[in-house]
């Protein structure tokens, strides 16, 4: 069912406005102040009078990062985004490369090591900020050869045929954690756009295959977080279950070029949970229990993101009033947390409907950036 004229002008404006906000108060924000002009890097965090320079640096915010700005000039942004990108690279493959060609996970404010294990999920990033560099910067910059041995050592180091190790320093008793492979999954997905060799997509239809057999609860329809030992090991009791991963894991299975008819089923059957039982006064709240009763009844930012890029895919398939408005509700929710100091946003609000007074964070910049692209996407506007 196609969206009505009337529901597509108001989603539009809802999406315009959105997209404003990033382009004119977000991106000259973190392009002005984002960046640790003397000492290289992206800092954790930005305060109204500034960055936060205390923050020790986490692998993963620095591969957002780049893919933040790499996906500006896709929104008309100024050239001045290409130079950040290649600084961002510059930066993480000097000092987060490790010799065996993983990257650690976290380096003090003054560029010491703080910790050299490899976390998949910082790895997954790094791959994913490759991806949108190449699309920026073209074959010239080495994004795919360097993104094609980042995989190899990944593979080496990490892989398994029944799930990959969370970090280099877990062993085969380690349980197994379902989102680093989730992010694994999307960055394999950017990559598949990008490159015709077959490991991107031999390697997305593992994870997609895991996560239909082992990691989605058949009877609640839910994905769950943590096993013992491998992928399709033992549920580990008392488990988890996160509306946010639900709403990302069912847009990620959405986006599956070989989407079956049991993937899409389980895509919207994640959403269903997500929206039935996470959702509360049109906020995704962040925690639910094994029996789908809300846990944590707060609400991080990062969440209504996801909230809006899966209700988004699915309101372009099947249409309806419903769907429309629940994904204008989701834009009205991330919009309640901006601040009004221009591109800086607020990450916690408390079940009472009190947001908490804290610095920006970077890593939900990403987060946002996606959400306003898959709306472009599936509206088909700019």
């Amino acid at each position: 069912m196609s969206v009505t004229p009337v529901e597509r002008a108001q989603t539009e404006r809802a999406y315009q406005s959105l997209r404003r906000w990033l382009v004119q108060d977000a991106y000259p924000r973190w392009m002005a102040s984002g960046w640790d002009r003397a000492g290289g890097g992206f800092y954790e965090r930005l305060g109204v009078h500034g960055p936060v320079t205390t923050d020790a640096r986490r692998a993963r915010v620095q591969f957002r990062q780049i893919f933040a700005f790499a996906r500006a000039a896709a929104f008309g942004c100024s050239e001045q985004v290409r130079e950040r990108v290649v600084d961002g690279l510059d930066h993480v493959y000097t000092r987060y490369r490790r010799p065996d060609g993983l990257m650690r996970t976290l380096l003090g404010p003054d560029g010491a090591v703080r910790e050299e294990r490899a976390l998949l999920y910082d790895q997954a990033f790094a791959l994913l900020a490759l991806a949108e560099a190449h699309r920026l910067l073209g074959p010239g910059a080495r994004c795919a050869q360097r993104a094609a041995e980042l995989l190899a050592a990944l593979v080496g180091r990490l892989g398994g045929e029944s799930g990959w190790r969370t970090d280099t320093e877990s062993d085969a008793h380690a349980p197994c954690l379902a989102n680093p492979h989730m992010h694994l999954l999307e960055a394999m997905l950017a990559w598949r756009e990008l490159d015709p060799s077959p490991q991107w997509s031999a390697l997305a239809e593992r994870i997609v295959t895991l996560a239909l057999e082992c990691w989605i609860d058949p009877q609640s329809g839910a994905l769950r977080e943590v096993f013992a030992q491998a992928a399709c090991g033992t549920l580990i009791r008392g488990g988890e279950v996160e509306p946010g991963h639900q709403f990302e894991w069912a847009g990620l299975l959405l986006r599956c070029a070989w989407t079956r008819a049991p993937v899409r089923a389980a895509a919207r059957r994640l959403a269903q949970v997500a929206e039935q039982y996470g959702v509360r006064d049109g906020y995704t709240v962040n925690v639910l229990n094994e029996d789908l009763s809300v846990r944590d009844p707060n609400a991080r930012l990062w969440p209504q993101t996801e909230r809006i890029k899966t209700l988004a895919r699915l309101a372009s398939l099947d249409g309806g009033e419903g769907r429309w408005a629940s994904v204008r509700e989701a834009i009205g929710a991330l919009r309640a947390y901006f601040l009004p100091v221009p591109g800086l946003w607020l990450d916690r609000r408390l079940s009472d409907g009190e947001f908490l007074e804290e610095p920006s964070p970077a890593s939900s910049f990403y987060h946002i950036i996606e959400a306003v692209s898959t709306l472009e996407e599936v509206l088909a506007v700019r």
